[in-house]
Formats: structure tokens, C-alpha cells, sequence
């Protein structure tokens, strides 16, 4: 008798999906509701490629989530197909900054992308000078003969990471070209990340700016009606589940990404359990497991002096305290410190770990003036209620459990 596979029962049931792929960040729909202002832009700019002229180089700004990654996409492959159908070789490069974050390790990714098969030598993953990286990467552009777009996603983590010299050699790239032309985009999170740029640097890669505006809630359910008509099977959507996915992602600054995550997980929620319709306590699970994916790991990974003083900022709101002040957690954490024998590092370099904290989304410190007393942060908790810090802290560094055991003696599953 043989045994029956394991995947059997599960090919079987039947699935409240249609295509999953459609709701994914990375699926490339043929319309993007709300951004025909910034496609309109992108694309008067990048039409002078058609012509073989240089278009200007952009920056667009905007928070996660705004559709500036979608929308460059998608004007890029719509310019590449009328490129074909003109003539005029017309190409994208797109490079994420956050994966591929050296000033080498770029060159070397967009020079292999134009590598012609049997004819030129693959650039190596490091070993080469710049200089002569940079020689390849012109010398076959020229090769190519045509107009090169390159994208630059979050740049703002390159420029923080490595400084500006590949913007300066990029920006600089049509000089060194004969009878090919280059432009580059560049796509950031952060409206300040230039402040960290050359003013040449600066000045030529500003030529355009375009500003992504959040999405409103009622923009995210348009957007999810199109996605889902297309991945979902019909009627499988329980009354209220796309209106309560967009309104809570609007409260995450308009992130359609959350929004399209929050519908997929949902409706991965609903099939796992075998219901037939997704319901919004199908969506209450789903924020909670994309919280807790997104935040858990960062928590635990915290170094050790930050996580004494992320767990001072709990213990001060498990008493009961709001709006903390920089004093208060100082003072738990220089006593969390004694605790365990370990030296407290002064009060100016706990505000700066409280600065990272703030930029990690784990806490919000607001800067507040006290008049001829001068200014404070006013600290709270972003941690959800639903996920429980201080059991991940104390997983992945033994040496704090007494602390917590000290300062929640009423919990006894830490005792």
C-alpha cells in the first residue's frame, strides 16, 4: 500500500486564489490608479530617449509604499516597447541600493547586465579597480549604441552607506560616452537624503524632482478592487475586508504595499483555515502576524546596550508612565545597568541610542521645549500591545533576565 504525499490534501482543496502573484509588491499591473500625474511627468522626461537624446536625470521622493518604485517600472517597460517598435534601443537598468550597496559593487552589477554573450569578459565581484570597472561599463554602453536609463532604488541607503562618488561618476557618465547617452534616476524614502550629497553631485542629479503622496484610503480600495478582480476567485471577500485593509494601511502613511499585504495574508488566513469567505478578523490576524514578522526580528537583534534601553522604556510604561522623558528612561536604564554589573554609558550617548530607536520604528521621541529649562524627548512605545518585547529580548541575550524578572515580578512566565 503506498503512502499517500503529504501535498495531496492540500492540492486538492480548493483555493480562494486565482493568481497570488497579482498581489505581490513586485507584480507589475497594466494600470496604476492615482499616479497619472507623476507617469505623465516621468514620461515627458524619458520620451527624449525616443529622440536619442539625454533625458534629464530625476529624484523621486516619497514614503514606502507610495508606488515610485511601480510607477518607474512601468513607465520604463512602456518606453522600452516603444523603443522596439521605433527602432531605437532604448534600455532600463534598475538596481536595488539596498542589496547592492557599494559604489563596485554597482558598476559591476549594471557592466554585467550589458554583458553580450561569447564576446565580453564578466566583471568580477571585486578584484578590479573602479576606475577601470567604470572604463568597461562606458565601453559597452558605447558597444550598445543607445539610450540607458538607470535606477537607482533607495538611494538614500547607498549615499548613507558609501558616500556620493558613484552619483558623481553616473551623473558624470556622459562625458565619457561616445555615441551612447545615460540618464539616471534615482528613487528615495528619505525627502533629505540629498543633504548628505556634493553640491555638484546635488545639482546634477536634481534636475527633476517628483514628489509620491501618501495614498488616501479610498485610493488604497481602488487599488485593491483592481488587484483582487484579478487574484481573487469571485465573491470570496467577505463586506468590509478591502475598506478595513486600506484604512489601516493608510494609517500607515499610505503604504499600498501593506494594503496589498494585509489583503494576501487575510485571504491566506481565511483558505489555511478552511473558510470559504474572508472576514475582517481574517484581517486582524494578518496585521498582527506583518507586525510581528516586521518588528520581531529587530528587537532581537538589538546590541545589548540598546536593548537595556528599550526595556527601560517598557518598564517606565508598564508603571504607567506616558510621554516619557529622556531623565526617566536614564534613570531606569543606569539602575538596569547596576543590576546586571555593567557600566552605563553617559546620558548623551543613551539620546542617541534613543535617536536610533525612533528611526528603527520602535519607539516615537518627540523633541519637545521647556522654555528657559531647555528642550527634552518626549518617548513612547510603537511595540504593538499583541507582541510581547521583553520574552524576545530575554531569548536572544540571557544575561538581562533578571531585569525583567526584577521589574515584571507579576508576570510569572518570565519568573
Amino acid at each position: 500500500m503506498s503512502i499517500p504525499n503529504i501535498f495531496d490534501d492540500l492540492l486538492s482543496r480548493k483555493s480562494l486564489f486565482k493568481n497570488k502573484e497579482i498581489l505581490r509588491h513586485d507584480h507589475s499591473p497594466r494600470r496604476l490608479p492615482h499616479r497619472d500625474e507623476e507617469i505623465n511627468k516621468i514620461s515627458y522626461n524619458l520620451v527624449e530617449a525616443l529622440y536619442g537624446h539625454i533625458p534629464s536625470n530625476m529624484t523621486l521622493y516619497g514614503v514606502t509604499g507610495a508606488g515610485k518604485t511601480a510607477v518607474t517600472s512601468y513607465v520604463c517597460q512602456h518606453l522600452e516597447e516603444k523603443g522596439r517598435e521605433k527602432g531605437r534601443n532604448v534600455e532600463t537598468i534598475m538596481v536595488n541600493c539596498r542589496q547592492i550597496d557599494t559604489q563596485y559593487r554597482v558598476l559591476t552589477f549594471i557592466g554585467n547586465s550589458l554583458l553580450e554573450e561569447h564576446e565580453d569578459e564578466e566583471i568580477p565581484f571585486t578584484g578590479w579597480p573602479t576606475d577601470r570597472v567604470m572604463k568597461e561599463l562606458v565601453k559597452r554602453m558605447d558597444k550598445r549604441s543607445g539610450v540607458f536609463i538607470i535606477v537607482l532604488d533607495e538611494i538614500d541607503h547607498l549615499v548613507r552607506k558609501a558616500g556620493d562618488d558613484l552619483l558623481y561618476n553616473l551623473t558624470n557618465i556622459n562625458s565619457m560616452l561616445k555615441v551612447s547617452r545615460a540618464c539616471v534616476i534615482g528613487i528615495s524614502n528619505d525627502l533629505k537624503f540629498t543633504d548628505f550629497l556634493d553640491p555638484r553631485v546635488k545639482s546634477r542629479l536634481g534636475q527633476l524632482d517628483i514628489l509620491f503622496k501618501p495614498y488616501d484610503a479610498q485610493q488604497l480600495q481602488d487599488i485593491l478592487r483592481q488587484r483582487s478582480d484579478a487574484a481573487l476567485v469571485e465573491g470570496v471577500l467577505g463586506a468590509g475586508v478591502i475598506e478595513l485593509c486600506s484604512a489601516l494601511a493608510a494609517q500607515e502613511h499610505g503604504d499600498a504595499r501593506c494594503a496589498l499585504d494585509l489583503l494576501r495574508i487575510s485571504t491566506e488566513k481565511a483558505e489555511f483555515a478552511g473558510d470559504e469567505i474572508v472576514l475582517s478578523h481574517h484581517v486582524r490576524t494578518a496585521q498582527h502576524q506583518i507586525e510581528s514578522d516586521q518588528i520581531a526580528p529587530v528587537i532581537s537583534s538589538l546590541p545589548t546596550q540598546q536593548k537595556l534601553v528599550l526595556a527601560s522604556i517598557l518598564i517606565n510604561e508598564h508603571t504607567g508612565l506616558k510621554n516619557i522623558q529622556t531623565g526617566e528612561v536614564y534613570e531606569i536604564y543606569r539602575q538596569a545597568c547596576k543590576h546586571i554589573r555593567q557600566s552605563p554609558l553617559t546620558q548623551r550617548r543613551i539620546s542617541g541610542i534613543i535617536q536610533n530607536l525612533d528611526m528603527l520604528g520602535l519607539i516615537t521621541a518627540r523633541t519637545i521645549s521647556r522654555g528657559r529649562y531647555g528642550r527634552t524627548k518626549e518617548i513612547t512605545s510603537s511595540i504593538p500591545k499583541n507582541l510581547e518585547a521583553i520574552p524576545l529580548m530575554v531569548e536572544s541575550e540571557e544575561d538581562l533576565k533578571p531585569i525583567f524578572e526584577h521589574s515584571y515580578n507579576h508576570q510569572s512566565r518570565l519568573a
